[in-house]
């Protein structure tokens, strides 16, 4: 049985409003899907872990860029008990619609900018000006073939793909870009291309399907299980407690690790973090984090890349 972590009726008033799956509500945040229909609820088996977390997202979904803080520390903290499957939900598919107040890729690029304060991540919405995305679809495609060879090179890459689209106003549906950020995490470029052309559609519509028949009407949608059939769902970009919360009521037994909280362990584990992702995973105050992540770029250990809306700081010298 799944219960629910979050937002109630009042979220699904909210995403039922957001009909354009671009205009999405920081405030409870979610980034909804258009036109979608509430399917049957799936049970979530579990893998050798107590608890298994099945996550809906997108690469241009601003609102799981906010997310991304408390999934680092959530990875850290309860890892040991927790494996999380990314899953790919189709957020847009093309422009042929005109709802929610955005009817062209310009109108995404002051959202994005109001997103950006709202979640204390940096995105720069002028891609939608500059170099708009048709589609969400492909690199969608690109991440499936990315785990089918190797998921944990998967999840750099689609880190790779959002720094690309949110930070550097590339348009991340473009194969040279997609090539690109497949070529830094140490994929096998020829290999990603020949089944992004094959099997790897095949694997984004079962996605799609799973996320229809599991009821996803927006992202990101996190449903935790555990073995018993017990069953927890956060929507939306909430603060940590929420997801600590759907663990520990599923799994009482889980212990929070301690870890690193030091930079030089903290950027062995993620090699890139911006300063609300350093702050939360450091338990550091936001402008402390900040002039922390200053002062070591100064002393050259790290590079920082800064944006009209924020900055990120890469760890040097080191092949991700």
């Amino acid at each position: 049985m799944l219960g629910s972590v979050g937002c109630g009726a009042q979220t699904t008033r909210k995403m039922e409003e957001l009909k354009n799956p671009l205009l999405c509500d920081p405030a409870e945040g979610i980034c909804a899907i258009p036109d979608s229909t509430t399917g049957n609820t799936v049970s979530v088996q579990t893998a050798d872990k107590p608890i298994k977390v099945i996550y809906f997202t997108d690469p241009i979904c601003s609102s799981c860029w906010g997310i991304e803080p408390q999934l680092k520390k959530l990875k850290l903290e309860y890892g040991n008990s927790v494996d999380i499957e990314y899953r790919m939900g189709g957020l847009l598919p093309d422009w042929s619609y005109n709802s929610g107040g955005i009817s062209k890729p310009s109108d995404v690029a002051h959202h994005w900018d109001e997103v950006s304060v709202y979640y204390d991540m940096p995105i720069d919405g002028d891609v939608w000006l500059e170099d708009p995305l048709a589609s969400s679809y492909p690199p969608s495609i690109a991440f499936k073939a990315a785990q089918m060879q190797d998921k944990a090179k998967a999840l750099l890459f689609l880190r790779e793909l959002r720094e690309l689209v949110f930070l550097k106003k590339k348009n991340i549906a473009k194969w040279e870009n997609m090539a690109l950020a497949a070529r830094k995490v140490g994929l096998n470029v020829d290999q990603l291309k020949a089944d992004v052309d094959g099997k790897a559609k095949v694997a984004f519509e079962d996605d799609l399907k799973l996320a229809k028949s599991m009821g996803v009407r927006g992202f990101p949608t996190l449903f935790f299980a555990n073995s018993q059939g017990n069953g927890e769902v956060v929507y939306g970009t909430k603060p940590y407690s929420f997801y600590e919360v759907a663990v520990l009521k599923l799994h009482g037994a889980a212990t929070k690790k301690e870890y690193g909280k030091d930079p030089q362990s903290l950027f062995a584990a993620y090699h890139s973090l911006t300063a609300k992702e350093y702050a939360e995973l450091s338990g550091t105050p936001r402008a402390t984090a900040e002039a922390q992540l200053n002062e070591l770029a100064a002393q050259g250990y790290l590079e920082k890349l800064t944006t009209k809306n924020g900055s990120i700081w890469t760890i040097k010298n080191t092949r991700r």
